[in-house]
């Protein structure tokens, strides 16, 4: 799948309108449950997501990041009550999603934008498909805490997919062994060579052979588990990993962020 940046924006049009029409309807108590993302409630997850906005919509408007303006946006964030909190994400990402519709054509294919942390300055599809992630693993992190098998969505499935080799090897940790894992998932079918060793772990997109694991599961089920999101009350069934690496190897190489 060849993914464009007015697909990415879609679905980020999609994904905001989906948590959104779910996130107005919350109660003042139900903001206060726990979320699926460790010690945040559901409010501190949509502050997260709403500060990300915040700095998100600076940096595609002006095309580069200003990273010493993070802590007192966060700060800010984290001292509204939790109402306001999930009020502001709404405002915020209507905002950066807008920013992104804005975009004409040119700007979507050529426009680069330096989000401070990487080597080089990213298009629009990039960064585009880096907010959906984040809105689709923490929007599973708020629907998990009222559906105990919530999935990410999955019009976003495919698009995150495309740049998951490189969020995956960026979050991974060493376990303390090495070996080359077989990944295949359905929904869609995609091959991929997760290569565990002393300092962390790559992945890379294609078959493998001669490995010495191999697992298979859905395509969403992987994504949740290179975020740390697979824990065993969360796994669909059918998922399966066969060889010298276990399920529970493959979920401390990815502990989650």
């Amino acid at each position: 799948m060849a993914v464009g940046a007015k697909d990415a924006v879609a679905a980020l049009r999609r994904t905001r309108d989906e948590l959104q029409a779910f996130v107005q309807n919350l109660s003042s108590e139900e903001l206060g449950r726990p979320s699926g993302a460790s010690e945040w409630t559901v409010a501190q997850v949509l502050s997260h997501l709403g500060s990300a906005a915040e700095i998100g919509h600076h940096t595609l408007t002006t095309g580069k990041a200003d990273l010493g303006a993070a802590p007192v946006i966060w700060d800010r964030w984290n001292a509204m009550s939790p109402r306001e909190q999930a009020d502001g994400f709404m405002a915020a990402d209507v905002r950066l999603v807008g920013a992104y519709e804005a975009l004409d054509d040119e700007e979507l294919d050529s426009k680069l934008i330096d989000v401070g942390f990487l080597p080089q300055p990213v298009h629009v599809v990039f960064l585009a498909t880096m907010r959906l992630s984040e809105v689709g693993l923490h929007g599973w992190d708020i629907n998990v805490s009222f559906d105990p098998h919530a999935t990410v969505a999955g019009h976003i499935v495919p698009i995150v997919l495309e740049q998951l080799p490189l969020f995956a090897g960026f979050f991974a940790k060493p376990i303390g062994r090495s070996g080359l894992v077989a990944i295949e998932t359905t929904d869609p079918a995609r091959h991929y060579r997760l290569e565990l060793g002393e300092d962390g772990a790559s992945v890379t997109e294609g078959p493998a052979a001669d490995v010495a694991a191999r697992a298979n599961l859905p395509a969403e089920a992987w994504l949740r588990l290179t975020a740390g999101r697979l824990a065993a009350d969360h796994t669909p069934a059918g998922v399966r990993v066969e060889g010298d690496v276990s399920l529970d190897d493959l979920r401390r190489a990815f502990p989650g962020y």
